[in-house]
C-alpha cells in the first residue's frame, strides 16, 4: 500500500506538469485507485480471516493491522512525496514539512484504513452468508428425503 500511495502521489505531481488543466481529474483517479485497492485488499483479508475462523468471536484483529498499514503507507508516501516535490517535481507544490507530516499522514491513513475496514467487513459478511446458506440447505435436505421415504 505504501508503494501504491507513494507512486500515486508522485505520478499526480508529474501529470500536473504535463496536463495541468485536468489536474483535479488526475487526483480523483489516484484517490479512487487507492480506495478501490484498499477495499479489495481488505475484502480479501476479511474472506481469508472468516474462512480460517468459523466462530466470529475468534476473528483476528484486522482493525489494528489495517490502521498500522494505513499509517505506514501514509508516512512513506508523505516523506518520499515531500522530498520528490522539493527536488524533482516542483509542480507537486508540497506544503511545509510539519503540515505534510501531520495533515498528510492523517488524511492518507484514513484514506487507506476506512475503505480497507469496509472491505474486511464485506468479506467476512460474504463468508458468513455462504455458511448460512450451506447450513440451511443441509437442514432442508434430510427433511425432504424423510418425506419421500415415508410416503
Amino acid at each position: 500500500m505504501g508503494a501504491l500511495v507513494t507512486v500515486a502521489w508522485v505520478l499526480v505531481g508529474i501529470l500536473m506538469r504535463v496536463a495541468a488543466t485536468v489536474g483535479s481529474a488526475w487526483s480523483i483517479i489516484a484517490l479512487a485507485l487507492i480506495v478501490l485497492t484498499s477495499i479489495v485488499w481488505g475484502g480479501y483479508d476479511g474472506i481469508r480471516d472468516a474462512r480460517a475462523n468459523p466462530d466470529p468471536d475468534d476473528y483476528a484483529d484486522l482493525t489494528m493491522v489495517w490502521l498500522k498499514a494505513g499509517f505506514l503507507s501514509a508516512a512513506i508516501a508523505v516523506v518520499i512525496g515531500w522530498i520528490a516535490g522539493m527536488t524533482l517535481v516542483p509542480e507537486m507544490r508540497p506544503p511545509g514539512l510539519m503540515v505534510a507530516i501531520t495533515a498528510g499522514i492523517s488524511f492518507l491513513t484514513l484514506l487507506v484504513y476506512v475503505p480497507a475496514f469496509i472491505g474486511v467487513s464485506i468479506g467476512r459478511w460474504l463468508i458468513r452468508r455462504e455458511e448460512r446458506k450451506a447450513a440451511q440447505a443441509a437442514e432442508e435436505t434430510p427433511a425432504n428425503e424423510e418425506a419421500v421415504t415415508t410416503a
